[in-house]
């Protein structure tokens, strides 16, 4: 498997595409309103620049990458309309993901995003700043700016994806297992969290070189309230119910036992006291403040209707989400063939699993605000 190369949110705007499916990752990005508004007002104050750089790092695509441009322009055009009318700001931003991401979805929904930021500042009475938008493929575990050139760095649910599988997790060591599951070896959640500290810390080495002094980071993963690696609550619970979805499809002789035992999902779930600590460790960055959010984890629309079927709409709609998600990196490794059956079974084990415990699928975000030292 390899990340840049098989790994992207489905494309498109079909019924299984993350621009349909991406209700909980926008909860996520509401979560942390408060503290981007935060941040980005404070670089104003701090930092004074004419022209501020901002990336939004994992940005993927849809309404989700449109709702954090326009949160910064509304904040910018609120506070700098009020207090620097005759310095009028410009900003630059760089949306950020692997070469496989849907750009081409987010430029075709920017000119939906001018008509709505210049209607909502209208109303206010008041004028956007300038602002440019740009797409930058590339891994973020690797350098995408040059040295002190970047005022605010965004990133939301992106940063737990790891950049490989944890390195030397072979074979059959995570028999029947995808991730880190019930019956997961404590060796091979070692693994995972190795590689997330090496992941996390070369992140910070790369930002720190690419922020200039004073600037700010608001960075939003998934994670865990637990300091056991194995409880990361609804996120843990929603892959091993993949992996029991996986396991039926193996009883079933639809794929090899050993096709599933090779396949890990890169991803960890930190803890606060873990990214705390890589922070501190990294030395370059203060940590201004740092939230834990329980998000809701059921995709549905607030908006749907409830009724006798909930559940089973529940299960539909998660099983979507995951999809959308995870289809590049199932069908790279099983193949397509797997797929309609696959999420099927998730579906079905989803739905009966909140029929009995719905309480455990909120689903823990962490958001770190970051401050670079001068």
């Amino acid at each position: 498997m390899k990340m840049e190369r098989d790994f992207h949110m489905m494309k498109g705007d079909n019924e299984f595409s993350y621009a349909k499916n991406s209700r909980v990752q926008k909860r996520a990005v509401l979560a942390a309103k408060a503290i981007v508004e935060k941040a980005v007002r404070e670089v104003c104050i701090d930092l004074h620049p004419q022209s501020m750089v901002i990336a939004d790092l994992g940005c993927s695509f849809g309404a989700n990458t449109l709702l954090f441009i326009s949160e910064v322009i509304t904040t910018i055009c609120e506070d700098h309309n009020n207090t620097n009318k005759e310095s009028p700001m410009e900003i630059q931003f760089f949306l950020n993901d692997l070469p496989s991401n849907d750009f081409n979805h987010i430029f075709q929904s920017l000119e939906q995003l001018e008509q709505s930021t210049t209607q909502d500042c209208a109303c206010k009475g008041l004028q956007p700043p300038l602002h440019f938008v740009a797409g930058l493929p590339g891994s973020f575990y690797t350098r995408l700016f040059p040295y002190n050139s970047v005022h605010l760095f965004h990133s939301s649910m992106s940063i737990m994806w790891l950049s490989q599988v944890p390195e030397h997790l072979d074979g059959s060591m995570n028999e029947g297992n995808i991730h880190i599951g019930v019956t997961t070896p404590p060796s091979v959640a070692k693994l995972y969290q190795n590689q997330f500290e090496k992941d996390f810390s070369r992140f910070l080495q790369m930002r720190c070189m690419e922020i200039v002094p004073g600037g700010r980071m608001v960075l939003t993963v998934a994670g865990r309230k637990s300091k056991e690696v194995f409880n990361a609550g609804g996120t843990t619970m929603i892959f091993e119910l993949l992996s029991q979805g996986l396991r039926t499809l193996v009883a079933e002789s639809r794929i090899a036992k050993e096709k599933l035992d090779s396949f890990n999902i890169p991803l960890y779930c930190p803890s606060a006291d873990e990214l705390k600590q890589l922070v501190q460790q990294c030395e370059l960055l203060d940590i201004s403040d740092i939230q834990l959010f329980e998000i809701d984890g059921n995709p549905m629309d607030d908006s749907e209707p409830a009724g006798t079927s909930v559940t089973q709409t529940a299960g539909q709609s998660m099983s979507a989400s995951l999809r959308a998600a995870m289809e590049s990196l199932i069908s790279s490794h099983f193949g397509k063939c797997i797929l309609e059956e696959l999420f099927a079974v998730f579906a079905c084990n989803f739905t009966s699993y909140i029929e009995s415990d719905i309480e455990k699928s909120g689903i823990t975000v962490i958001t770190l605000y970051l401050q670079a030292k001068r």
